[in-house]
C-alpha cells in the first residue's frame, strides 16, 4: 500500500521547496541558519564548517578530496542537497570545470551565529512572575494533548467531549486523514488509518507539514511559518515567554500548536504566557535524530492472545483498529488477533507489514529484547492472511445459461476461450461466465448461431 502521503519529512524538505527570494530571507535569520545546520546530513555538515571562512569557490575535484572513494554516493548527495537549499550554489567555467561557492548572506549570519551566540526575540520571562509546572507535569500535558488530537481523529466515544480543535487544525485533521460525506460524520480514510499506526514523531512531521502547506489557504506565506517554528526549536522547554512578544500570525501558530501539545498556553493576572514543550523544541532536529525507542507495552502470545500494559484510551482505541479488544482494566488492555479483525483492518488500508512493525516497536521491554519480539507463527500468520485476501481478484463478468442446445454452450464456451475471455463454465447446467468486456461480441455470436 502506497504511504508517500505518510511520511512525513523534516524542515530541510519544506525548506528547499521555498523559492530562492524566501529562502533568501530565511537566512538573514542567524537561527534559521543554525536550524539548517542542525538538519543537514554528516557529510553536508562537515562541508559547510569546512567551508565556513572560505570566501573563494572551491573545486569540485578538491571537495572530492575530502571523501573516501567508497563514500562518493554520499558525497553526490551531500552536494543536492546544499544546492536545493541554496546553500551552495555550482558554477562551470569555460574549461567545464565545476566549482561550489557559499551563499553569503547564509555564510556570514551562520559565523556570527557560532561566534557570538543569537539573541532570541523574546526571553524568559522571570520566574517570580509566573507558576511554572514541572518538567513532568509538562510532558503530561504534551502527552494528553496529543492522545486527544488522536482520538479526536479516530473520532472515538473515548474522547473529550469539551476538546474543541481550531478552525485551522481541523483543516489539517481533515486533509488527507478524514472524509467528510453528505449526512454523515467524518470518517478515517486509508491514509487515516495507516498514520494512527505511526510513531508519535513522524506523526507530528505529518501534521506541521501539512499546517504549512495550507498556510496560503488562511492567507498566510508559508515562509512566515517556518521561519517561527524553527525559531521556536530554540526556546528553552519549560521556560515562560510573554505572548505580547509575538505578532498575530505568530500568535495563531502558538494557538494551535497548543492544540498538538507543542505548547501550553497560562493566563496570569496581568500578563499570557506559552510554555515550549519537547515536541517543540526538537522541530529543527531529523526525524531520524528524534526517533529514539519508546517504552512498549504489547506482548503477544503464540496464540493469538494479545496483552497491552497501558492505562491509555488512545492504546485501547488503536488496537482496536486490527484485533478484537475483549476487556479492559485500569492499567491492562486484552485483546486478540484475529481473521475477521485483521480482514477489517485490512478493508481499511492497513497492511499486514504494518500491523506487524507496530506490534515490534511497541512491544514490552520483556519481550523486546528477545528475538523475535513477536512469535513468528503470529506474524507468519497476519502476513498469510492478507495475501489470502488479495487472492481473490474481482472483475467485470457476464453470465450465461439456459442455452437451447449442448452444442451451442460448447460453441460459445470455444468462442470465449478463443478470445481468452472464458472464466468458468459448467456443463451439466450449461452455464459460462465471460469476461465483460467480451459481451458484446458473445451476444453478436449467439445471435448469428439461432
Amino acid at each position: 500500500m502506497p504511504q508517500v502521503r505518510i511520511i512525513a519529512k523534516n524542515f530541510i524538505d519544506m525548506v528547499a521547496s521555498l523559492p530562492a527570494v524566501k529562502l533568501d530571507l530565511l537566512y538573514a535569520n542567524p537561527f534559521i541558519c543554525e536550524a539548517i545546520l542542525r538538519s543537514l546530513s554528516p557529510l553536508a555538515k562537515k562541508y559547510v564548517l569546512q567551508m565556513l571562512y572560505i570566501d573563494t569557490p572551491i573545486p569540485a575535484k578538491s571537495l572530492e578530496e575530502w571523501v573516501l572513494p567508497d563514500g562518493l554516493s554520499k558525497h553526490r548527495a551531500a552536494i543536492d542537497r546544499l544546492i536545493q537549499l541554496r546553500v551552495l550554489s555550482e558554477t562551470i567555467d569555460r574549461k567545464k570545470e565545476t566549482s561550489y561557492e557559499m551563499n553569503k548572506k547564509f555564510q556570514i549570519n551562520l559565523q556570527k551565529q557560532l561566534i557570538y551566540g543569537g539573541k532570541l526575540p523574546r526571553e524568559p520571562m522571570a520566574s517570580n512572575a509566573v507558576i511554572l509546572p514541572s518538567s513532568e507535569e509538562l510532558e503530561i500535558y504534551a502527552l494528553e494533548q496529543w492522545e486527544r488530537f488522536l482520538l479526536h481523529l479516530i473520532s472515538s466515544k473515548e474522547a473529550e467531549k469539551l476538546t474543541n480543535f481550531s478552525s485551522s487544525m481541523m483543516k489539517v485533521f481533515q486533509r488527507g486523514l478524514l472524509s467528510q460525506r453528505e449526512k454523515e460524520g467524518s470518517r478515517l480514510t486509508e491514509y487515516g488509518f495507516q498514520f494512527l499506526l505511526m510513531d508519535t514523531n513522524a506523526q507530528l512531521w505529518y501534521i506541521i507539514r501539512e499546517y504549512i502547506a495550507n498556510a496560503e489557504e488562511r492567507g498566510v506565506d508559508p515562509a512566515t511559518i517556518i521561519s517561527f517554528l524553527l525559531e521556536l526549536s530554540f526556546h528553552e522547554t519549560g521556560q515562560a515567554y510573554n505572548i505580547n512578544t509575538l505578532n498575530e500570525v505568530q500568535l495563531n501558530t502558538i494557538k494551535d500548536l497548543s492544540d498538538l501539545g507543542l505548547v501550553k498556553l497560562q493566563q496570569g493576572r496581568k500578563e499570557s504566557w506559552f510554555l515550549p514543550t519537547k515536541l517543540a523544541t526538537t522541530l529543527s532536529v531529523s526525524l531520524s535524530d528524534t526517533a529514539t525507542r519508546k517504552q512498549g507495552y504489547v506482548v503477544v502470545e503464540t496464540n493469538f492472545r494479545m496483552y497491552a500494559y497501558s492505562t491509555s484510551k488512545l492504546h485501547c482505541e488503536i488496537m482496536r483498529l486490527f484485533a478484537r479488544i475483549e476487556y479492559q482494566l485500569p492499567n491492562l488492555i486484552v485483546g486478540a488477533i484475529t481473521k475477521e479483525s485483521l480482514y477489517n483492518a485490512f478493508e481499511n488500508g492497513i497492511t499486514s507489514e504494518q500491523i506487524v512493525s507496530f506490534l515490534q516497536q511497541n512491544a514490552h521491554p520483556r519481550v523486546a529484547e528477545k528475538v523475535p519480539t513477536v512469535p513468528e507463527n503470529v506474524t507468519d500468520q497476519i502476513r498469510l492472511w492478507e495475501s489470502d485476501l488479495n487472492r481473490v481478484e474481482m472483475s467485470p463478468a457476464q453470465l450465461y445459461d439456459e442455452f437451447p442446445s449442448k452444442d451451442l454452450f460448447e460453441s460459445a464456451c470455444d468462442f470465449a476461450r478463443e478470445y481468452g475471455a472464458l472464466l468458468w463454465d459448467n456443463s451439466k447446467k450449461m452455464q459460462l461466465v465471460v469476461k465483460a468486456e467480451l459481451h458484446a461480441e458473445m451476444r453478436e455470436y449467439l445471435r448469428r448461431q439461432k
